[in-house]
């Protein structure tokens, strides 16, 4: 399996997918059957699944090549080392405000001296008591891939602060909220929208790190892309099982006239 660091470092485009609603390791083997996407992440933010149902997924990611993250909110140091230890290859702090607060998180998620994790060696990550603890911290350090999601005004005004940060990897947009932040809310082509996602591509091309986005549409997606964007996250769950329920209801017209 190649790890999302691995990936990014290529410079290569990630497409990806989200889990969530649906925290079930059906869904994530779905996609992988489908084929065409690199990595997913785990919603922890929105939801809250338990730790079984995060194990599964990214245990049912692995088995079919795919690496993946999951976003949680930055309320405790326990849940980063937690979700790394149950076998996520990275996570992704949602509604950060400040570069002080990126600094705080990507200290939970690092081992000394780049931060405060502590040591145990019987998780997943260091393959159940197997590794040695030195060499696991080091290679953990390493290959964690960590990301800080841009979808505040104080984020957006320290973006380049944040992507400045020893252990961050990627500064990822959440249109909805940044949108919401800025005025326009749900106006994802908006060029208020877009002169902040150009501020956070920017800080990343200053500070050689990545960015990555939720893209609500080819168009959006495309355009983010040509900007640097590496991981577009095109879908989840809800919004395929959505797409899926409509697809059904053209296909049997005669059953669902239109109103």
């Amino acid at each position: 399996m190649r790890k999302i660091k691995e990936m990014l470092e290529a410079g290569e485009v990630i497409n990806t997918f989200a889990v969530g609603r649906f925290t079930d390791p059906t869904v994530v083997e779905m996609f992988a059957f489908a084929g065409g996407h690199q990595a997913f992440w785990i919603d922890q933010e929105h939801v809250s699944s338990p730790s079984s149902a995060v194990y599964a997924c990214a245990a049912a990611g692995r088995s079919h090549g795919l690496d993946c993250f999951v976003r949680m909110a930055p309320t405790g140091y326990s849940q980063v080392t937690q979700y790394l230890e149950l076998g996520a290859g990275g996570v992704m702090a949602a509604q950060i405000y400040s570069a002080q607060q990126a600094k705080e998180f990507t200290s939970w998620a690092k081992f000394p001296p780049l931060g405060m994790r502590g040591l145990n060696t019987g998780g997943f990550d260091a393959g159940y008591a197997s590794q040695p603890p030195a060499e696991f911290v080091s290679t953990a350090n390493d290959s964690n891939f960590l990301a800080i999601q841009i979808e505040t005004a104080q984020s957006l005004d320290e973006a380049e602060e944040i992507a400045s940060i020893e252990g961050v990897d990627m500064l990822f947009v959440g249109p909805s909220d940044l949108s919401m932040q800025l005025g326009v809310v749900g106006q994802f082509h908006s060029d208020e929208l877009w002169g902040a996602i150009e501020r956070v591509a920017t800080a990343c091309k200053n500070t050689g790190k990545t960015w990555g986005a939720v893209v609500t549409d080819s168009e959006f997606c495309e355009r983010a892309v040509a900007l640097g964007c590496q991981m577009p996250t095109m879908g989840n769950g809800v919004r395929c099982l959505k797409m899926g329920i409509n697809a059904v209801k053209d296909a049997f017209p005669g059953r669902f006239p239109k109103e």
